[in-house]
């Protein structure tokens, strides 16, 4: 997953997924004693519901914050605060971030007030109880500052102290390292140091503003790519996250040879499936990571193929899509195109559609492949589910979100954090004039 320009406002895993499967200003915190855990990061019986909302998306998607489907999920990723070369975690567009001002927003001449998605994204908070907020760092273009800042103990120091402190200026629950991806022993390595460090940031930051009363979540985005998790030491990162989200989407696309399955479940014959969710899973869950602390990714979005017969075939690059600059790229509220029939694997449990006479296919996730997917999710005890990226999905009853959560069942209602005093932000250091 990965920011992009406004021109192309799309982050997915855009670059060559077949190469990736087979390849691949601080503030000072004290070590304390970890805080207990009175937010549980999962109720008994129920399901993590966890979706990215881009800063990104308010511009050429025009995705309001009033549209995101609260009802349907436990989790907001925010997504992206940038890596400066130092190590310091900022934001990647203050206007849109903490700028920008919504109708609802806090009105007024104070200047030390947050405005843009920071401030809805409370407002969000304060509304919903059950929602919590996490502040996502990197993405997929970003992901090589990781490297040289998790190498230096300094960096990591200047890393974990002021994303910690962004946390807290924007009134969220947690963070979110989306480092794609530490697959060498050396990186894998200093990977797993900057995960203890952040957990030690937060317990001591959850200490400090919170008496050890609230846990704030660290988690990860991860590969679903064998080769991209063959480095991992999974026990020693599990240790220090809340929950981990398999990306298990972009198995097939514009890179390969042949037509293929971009989110499918199980393997399919032949050509048909590059790699699938059912191997990844069982992979982590065979390193040691509890079932119940996965989330499984699913995509709001579709891939094409142009001029093809048929999965598992040749095809010509697309050269059209949902969205500009991004060809082969089609949104789910997009899909299916006009002219085209809706097709079901039934082995690799997948859906795409098919336009005999374009000779276009697009796979991606419809309501029946997420029925499906819900049912796998029950099966396997999969702590939950992640969705990228909110803007793509529809509105009403065909959401794919909302779909999957009608389907769960029962979602986590852990309660959010509503307490910054420490916040640089008066309208959130005042919890918006709200009694806490």
């Amino acid at each position: 997953m990965r920011p992009t320009t406004l021109v192309l406002p799309l982050a997915v895993l855009a670059g060559s997924v077949t190469a990736r499967l087979t390849r691949p200003e601080g503030r000072g915190l004290q070590s304390r004693e970890a805080p207990q855990d009175i937010t549980p990061n999962r109720d008994s019986g129920a399901y993590r519901s966890v979706a990215y909302v881009t800063n990104w998306s308010i511009y050429g998607a025009k995705f309001l914050p009033e549209q995101i489907a609260v009802d349907s999920i436990s989790h907001v990723q925010y997504a992206f605060a940038d890596i400066l070369a130092n190590g310091t975690v900022v934001s990647s567009d203050a206007w849109a971030d903490t700028q920008k001002q919504f109708g609802n927003g806090t009105q007024g001449g104070n200047s030390s007030d947050a405005h843009g998605l920071v401030e809805q994204l409370y407002k969000i908070k304060q509304a919903n109880r059950n929602v919590k907020m996490l502040l996502s760092i990197g993405g997929y273009t970003w992901s090589p500052k990781f490297v040289p800042v998790a190498a230096d103990a300094g960096k990591r120091a200047a890393f974990v102290s002021s994303a910690v402190a962004l946390m807290g200026d924007w009134g969220m629950d947690g963070l979110d390292v989306d480092w794609e991806y530490p697959d060498t022993a050396e990186t894998n390595k200093n990977c797993v140091l900057l995960l203890q460090e952040l957990r030690r940031g937060l317990d001591d930051y959850s200490q400090q503003h919170t008496g050890g009363r609230y846990k704030f979540s660290l988690s990860m985005p991860a590969p679903a790519g064998p080769t991209h998790y063959a480095a991992f030491d999974f026990k020693a990162m599990d240790a220090s996250l809340d929950f981990w989200s398999i990306m298990a989407f972009d198995f097939a696309g514009s890179w390969d040879n042949t037509t293929g399955h971009q989110a499918n479940v199980y393997p399919g014959p032949d050509l048909t499936t590059k790699a699938s969710i059912d191997v990844a899973v069982s992979d982590y869950v065979k390193a040691g990571v509890a079932a119940g602390k996965i989330n499984l990714g699913l995509p709001l979005y579709g891939r094409s193929f142009d001029k093809t017969t048929g999965l598992g075939k040749g095809y010509t690059a697309s050269t059209a899509g949902s969205l500009e600059g991004q060809a082969g790229i089609w949104i789910y509220k997009d899909l299916p195109r006009a002219g085209a029939t809706v097709l079901y694997d039934d082995v690799a449990k997948a859906s795409y559609t098919m336009d005999n006479s374009t000779g276009q296919l697009i796979s991606y996730d419809d309501l029946k492949s997420v029925q499906f997917k819900s049912d796998y999710v029950k099966q396997k005890q999969i702590g939950g589910v992640m969705f990228w990226e909110s803007s793509q999905d529809r509105p009403g009853s065909d959401s794919i979100v909302r779909t999957m959560a009608r389907s769960l069942g029962k979602l986590e209602s852990a309660q959010n954090w509503l307490s910054y005093p420490g916040s640089q932000y008066a309208n959130i250091k005042n919890n918006m004039g709200q009694a806490v």
